[in-house]
């Protein structure tokens, strides 16, 4: 289905300005955005998959990951086709570079914004995630979806690369309740050569997210000979400890994938060295992903060390969450997080 791709404007030359994301696409008459599923038709942007699925689960939430979002709940996941970054490791590429890959070409079940919601709520999901490819190219159809969830009293998370503009940002935190963003490296060559995107929107994404209430947790996949060397992992943790030492912090390891099939699974110890840089550079909370370590899932009271939320299996599967009201059973101090 086609819709009008409201968050967009006609400039004075007469092309189209996607104000979606920071790739700030300026389109002619029949031109696509670097996405693959904004194009213009008659003079105005259209989305092309509103209410096209193309993955749909039903997934703990700790799998987004969100670690300090209603733990231990269900939460109702979906994306489309498309994305605005071209990751050369990119996990999901079979839908995310779909259309790019393929002509324009878009597929998709029929999934509308209502029909979302009323699934969530069959299935018993506390909340809705935009994933699986970059929901802000899919804005309209994400920021509908989330409307209505609200109103039937879903929460709703953005898992997304953190390239969204300010005015997407000022949209979507009416609607939004946590994001988890990718904070995929910190250097501009690595966005250039890897993703074909820049590092300091993601930076600015990030900061202003945090300034509009969006609760935030950071994710970052170390690649080896890429993005792992112990400066850059100090780069992240510090920047993160710079807007609040209390946002979540996950870092995973590399699986050969996509373009980058030749290069090696990421080394454990890897991870556990950005664990200790993390933990080093005053973040509260760091959580070793893909790595089946429970003491590296499991989240620690900061005051005490109580273990508050006990995480083993993938991903979390197995979660004992024993805050009450947000608060360490032990001490009583408050773990910041969305709980309710």
């Amino acid at each position: 289905m086609k819709v009008h791709a409201w968050l967009s404007k006609k400039l004075p030359s007469g092309k189209i300005l996607c104000e979606a994301c920071a790739q700030a696409c300026k389109l002619d008459e029949g031109e696509y955005g670097i996405c693959g599923v904004r194009k213009v038709e008659n003079g105005e942007l259209k989305l092309l998959v509103y209410g096209k699925a193309a993955a749909v689960n039903v997934d703990p939430v700790e799998k987004k990951p969100m670690f300090h979002f209603l733990p231990n709940t269900k939460v109702f996941s979906f994306g489309t086709v498309g994305c605005n970054l071209s990751c050369s490791f990119c996990q999901n590429f079979e839908i995310s570079q779909f259309p790019q890959e393929h002509d324009h070409k878009i597929f998709g079940h029929d999934l509308m914004p209502q029909q979302a919601v009323e699934l969530a709520l069959h299935h018993g999901c506390s909340s809705i995630a935009y994933t699986y490819n970059e929901p802000i190219v899919w804005f309209e159809y994400s920021y509908d979806t989330a409307k209505l969830a609200h109103e039937k009293g879903l929460k709703n998370i953005y898992v997304t690369s953190g390239y969204e503009t300010r005015k997407a940002m000022d949209k979507l935190a009416g609607v939004i309740d946590g994001m988890n963003i990718d904070l995929k490296a910190f250097t501009d060559r690595f966005y250039k050569e890897q993703c074909g995107a820049r590092l300091k929107p993601v930076l600015e994404a990030i900061e202003y997210a945090y300034k509009k209430d969006i609760w935030i947790e950071i994710t970052t996949l170390f690649i080896p000979d890429q993005n792992d060397s112990e400066e850059e992992m100090r780069q992240i943790a510090n920047f993160i400890a710079s807007i609040d030492t209390s946002i979540p912090w996950h870092v995973s390891g590399f699986y050969p994938t996509y373009k980058m099939t030749d290069t090696h699974p990421t080394p454990p110890q890897t991870l556990l060295k950005a664990y200790e840089i993390g933990k080093a550079e005053g973040l509260k909370f760091v959580y070793v992903g893909n790595f089946n370590a429970p003491e590296f899932e499991t989240t620690y009271c900061p005051a005490c060390g109580y273990a508050v939320i006990e995480r083993s299996g993938h991903i979390g599967q197995q979660v004992r969450n024993h805050l009450v009201d947000g608060r360490c059973p032990k001490c009583n101090t408050f773990i910041p997080g969305i709980w309710k």
